[in-house]
């Protein structure tokens, strides 16, 4: 199995300038991405629930969950975070992909822009 890491820019969401930059581990089997309880902390942001995480060994582990806003060549979109404890791992999941509109390439080990489709939309 291939890794892919990607550096990433995560900011707050109510204060853009407060901002870190780090490599994060792509995770397609990981839903949201991972934020250290260092970086969280010192980009402000402020858990909004507690959420059950499933681990491949069949423990459930809590984490809060909170929004940032990050940024990928930039690519930004807004994005749940898990608010990690110290020794958690930077993972950037698929939701945060996908809210950047970008998708990743397993085989190649490369994030692609995705074509965004909606049925609703119509010509005018």
């Amino acid at each position: 199995m291939g890794l892919t890491t990607v550096k990433l820019k995560v900011k707050n969401p109510k204060n853009e300038a407060n901002f870190i930059e780090a490599d994060f581990l792509v995770d397609s089997g990981s839903q949201y991405t991972v934020l250290p309880e260092k970086e969280w902390k010192k980009l402000n942001l402020k858990p909004l629930r507690v959420q059950d995480f499933s681990l491949a060994d069949g423990r459930v582990i809590q984490r809060k969950i909170g929004w940032a806003l990050l940024e990928y060549q930039k690519n930004q979109g807004p994005s749940p975070v898990v608010l990690g404890k110290r020794n958690d791992s930077y993972l950037l999941g698929v939701v945060s992909l996908e809210n950047m509109g970008l998708s990743l390439d397993p085989f190649a080990r490369k994030i692609y822009r995705i074509k965004l489709m909606s049925a609703s939309l119509q010509n005018s």
